[in-house]
């Protein structure tokens, strides 16, 4: 069945991980009648966490799109992993929604993952509404977590249900719109009564009624005359101005739920399709022409036009690509245009899908979400639209990598199938990235953290059949010199046939930092014909590729090649060429050569209480802080820190910080090596190149 714009509801399940995204979704789909009994994320029977590789961790890896529908709304619902080396899966899905539902732990409260996602949200301009959920758990504290909330979030934070009997065996919730107590059936089949509010609940809920009251009226200039003129609203003014101002996020709705016993997951479902976003709330989205200039997409616009947020590959499907339509619709056998590879694209089946199981559909409408097979050059990121009007939408920007290792297959042979199984991960998942370094000759993979190449192994295995080690990368040094220096270099070959003949006199200089090198010639007279220019600096880069002093690139050297000889029958270009490259090594070798060391910008966010032990153990590495950022119990530190004293640093600060710290890095410049760690450098890959 079709649904118009108005009646569809896109949303991500977003937070920390454990938070119970998985457990929420499986119970929104039991609410609405989908499912008849809730799976269980330890039981690996969940409609969303279907891979095998969920199932074995027991943790959502991939991000899952359900659909369920409720008060006659369709919802599309994306269940999403809370580890945040998986972030691209939410980023896709906030990318598509219309609003976030950010899930917090009601015994934890909001984490460095739940910060991650509002940043995300907020970057993406989604309204959001937060899900305390677990308020059965042993523990469980409802008000110091909403305390929390508003401390990190504003005092915007304003909570539409509250739990009367938080702790084990909760099942009474109190609804702020209607003034109820609900009553719900411990059974999980989601049945309640309801009753007015009495006692102290009757106070606290007059109190928070009055508090909402006032967060709506801002919503609107109208509201908000209306307000102080009255000095309150009527009932169909509070509920009438609700969705704006969820919309302006003058107040961020809060629901309290046990996902696992389905209790206050209908009021919470209730208030998404009355008051949720819909497509109709960003009827115009930004996107740029074939020119490179801004412009927009409308819902109503006939033309279609549609983003691409992810991409699997499904044994005997092949490949399925995830969309979200913008404008107009799409059909089987229709012909749309990618602008981003400038090609046609025929679509064949469309899909809606519950988790892994897919369902034929005739057409996907405006606003809505579904999946196409067999794209056949479309991938994450992209746009199709129609050939009269080739747009783009923007593209989601991904985090850097923060990790990084070789790859080294376990079987000889294995390299095709290597090749096309990180082909088709990269197309999954874009913060997975790789790529063969010519410096340190290896095949280097980049992620997110430990847990995220991992996994990636482990698909490499399963999917592929192509098994394969991740260890320690070489780190990419450079060598340089520290002085001027000049020398005299002559090759002469003359043993049977023709000779070979040409010398080479040169000088050398240290050149800035990061300029490669430079060089130049200075020849006057007819000591050497100026055909052997390109021949010398030929066996110049040689020798810089090469390497000299440690095997590394040599950089930052200022050439000049000012004389020579030559011989009028054997001097010819590989005579100059080896004349060239041995005078540069043995000015090289008498300039004071020394290594350069990559180093990294970075930046890592902690809990305060962990600052300081974040910090000694960076100043161990050699890091230099930069400064330190933030005033809630999130800080971030910035600075800089060597690239060979940061491998598996991801690993080390989960464990300093209990599991809540993470960082980023990207490569800032190269600095001289101490010489005291030269020969440390020198002898371990000395024994790297025995092994």
């Amino acid at each position: 069945m079709s649904y118009p714009p108005e009646r569809i509801r896109n949303f991500a399940l977003v937070g920390h991980q454990s938070a119970g995204k998985t457990s929420l979704a499986e119970a929104m789909l039991a609410c609405a009648g989908v499912i008849k009994r809730m799976g269980k994320v330890e039981d690996g029977n969940t409609v969303s966490d279907y891979h095998a590789t969920e199932k074995e961790r027991q943790i959502s890896v991939h991000a899952s799109l359900l659909h369920c529908v409720w008060k006659d709304i369709k919802y599309n619902i994306i269940d999403t992993p809370g580890y945040l080396d998986f972030i691209s899966e939410g980023l896709g899905a906030l990318r598509v929604g219309d609003f976030a539902t950010i899930v917090v732990d009601a015994v934890n409260g909001p984490q460095i993952g739940t910060d991650q996602v509002w940043e995300y949200a907020t970057q993406f301009k989604l309204p959001k509404l937060i899900v305390v959920n677990g308020i059965d758990k042993e523990n469980a504290d409802y008000d110091k977590v909403l305390a929390e909330l508003k401390d990190h979030f504003g005092a915007k934070i304003f909570p539409m249900t509250l739990p009367i009997d938080s702790g084990p065996g909760c099942r009474r919730i109190l609804d702020v719109m209607r003034s109820e107590e609900v009553d719900y059936a411990t059974d999980g089949s989601g049945k309640f009564t309801e009753t007015p509010a009495e006692g102290p609940w009757k106070d606290r809920v007059r109190e928070l009624h009055a508090e909402l009251i006032e967060h709506v009226a801002e919503a609107t200039d109208e509201l908000l005359e209306e307000y102080f003129e009255q000095g309150d609203l009527t009932e169909d003014q509070l509920r009438s101005g609700v969705h704006a101002a969820i919309q302006s996020e003058t107040f961020i709705p809060v629901f309290a739920t046990s996902a696992t016993t389905d209790v206050g997951v209908a009021r919470l479902m209730d208030l998404i399709s009355k008051y949720g976003s819909s497509p109709v709330d960003r009827k115009e989205v930004d996107a740029i022409d074939e020119d490179g200039h801004p412009g927009t997409i409308a819902l109503g616009d006939s033309s279609p036009a549609c983003y691409i947020w992810k991409t699997i590959s499904e044994p005997h499907v092949g490949e399925l690509s995830f969309c979200r339509m913008y404008a107009g619709s799409i059909k089987p056998n229709d012909e749309l245009y990618n602008p981003f590879h400038g090609t046609n694209e025929k679509i064949g089946q469309i899909f809606t899908l519950q988790g892994h199981e897919r369902e034929p559909i005739t057409e996907i409408g405006p606003g809505d979400i579904g999946v196409m097979a067999k794209l056949k050059d479309t991938h994450t990121g992209n746009t199709l639209t129609s050939h009269d009007r080739k747009i783009t939408l923007p593209a989601v920007q991904y985090p850097h990598p923060n990790i990084h290792g070789t790859l080294i297959a376990l079987h000889q042979g294995d390299e095709d199938k290597l090749s096309a199984g990180l082909g088709t991960l990269h197309e999954e998942d874009p913060t997975f990235l790789f790529g063969y370094n010519t410096e340190t000759h290896e095949l280097v993979v980049s992620g997110q953290g430990e847990l995220h190449l991992e996994v990636l192994k482990s698909r490499l295995a399963r999917r592929f059949n192509a098994e394969v080690d991740i260890i320690e990368p070489r780190i990419p040094f450079r060598e340089t010199i520290q002085i001027p220096s000049e020398s005299k270099y002559r090759h002469k070959k003359q043993s049977g046939g023709a000779g070979q003949f040409g010398e080479v006199w040169m000088r050398i200089r240290p050149g800035a930092r990061d300029t490669g090198i430079d060089f130049q010639q200075s020849l006057v007279g007819t000591n050497v014909d100026r055909v052997f220019v390109p021949s010398v600096e030929k066996g110049v880069k040689t020798a810089c590729i090469e390497g000299i002093y440690a095997g590394y690139h040599v950089t930052d050297v200022q050439i000049d090649f000012y004389d020579g000889k030559m011989h009028p029958v054997d001097s010819k270009d590989i005579a100059f060429q080896i004349a060239g490259k041995e005078a540069f090594r043995e000015a090289f070798k008498n300039a004071r050569p020394c290594m350069l060391e990559p180093i990294l910008n970075i930046e890592v966010k902690v809990p305060e209480p962990y600052l300081g032990d974040v910090m000694s153990d960076l100043s161990s590495r050699r890091g230099h802080i930069h400064g330190i950022e933030g005033e809630t119990k999130y800080r971030t530190i910035k600075g800089e820190v060597p690239q060979m004293e940061m491998y598996r640093y991801a690993t080390t600060l989960r464990s300093l910080t209990g599991g809540v710290g993470i960082h980023s890095e990207s490569f800032s410049h190269y600095e001289v090596l101490p010489s005291h760690l030269e020969s440390r450098v020198q002898k371990r890959e000395e024994l790297a190149g025995a092994h």
